[in-house]
């Protein structure tokens, strides 16, 4: 059986994800992106320490807990790709199985590479472009 990719591109997927993560925890492969637009702006919670300005020019859009996606332990691929992110996560670097990791055009994501050794212990394949706030070795 082949394994597929649940994409996380909009506000029903998104609701579809926190549902998932109690009925189908073993879920091994996600993409989160950007959440649709139409008349409010769909954001994730802001991390750890996260971009003043960012945060300040956000403040009254809504926000989603982007932490559920910690529930999913048997997780192997995680691609993050121009998610509304804002500081640190460490909980999005914490998968012991996780092989692939992709992260692109993710503007405000503060992530120090040092973080990867620790909590994905059997990462196979990074790839990271359009970061500017990637730090570390």
């Amino acid at each position: 059986v082949p394994v597929t990719r649940f994409r996380v591109t909009s506000m029903s997927k998104f609701n579809a994800m926190a549902a998932m993560s109690t009925v189908l925890p073993n879920l091994q492969q996600i993409e989160i992106s950007n959440l649709d637009r139409e008349d409010t702006y769909p954001y994730y919670s802001d991390g750890e320490d996260p971009e003043e300005r960012m945060a300040a020019y956000s403040a009254n859009w809504i926000t989603h807990d982007i932490e559920i996606i910690s529930r999913f332990r048997k997780l192997r691929s995680l691609n993050i790709v121009g998610a509304p992110l804002n500081g640190r996560y460490p909980f999005l670097f914490n998968f012991p199985l996780l092989e692939q990791l992709k992260i692109h055009y993710v503007y405000h994501l503060k992530l120090d590479l040092e973080i990867l050794a620790g909590g994905l212990p059997l990462l196979k394949e990074l790839r990271c472009s359009g970061n500017p706030f990637l730090t570390g070795n």
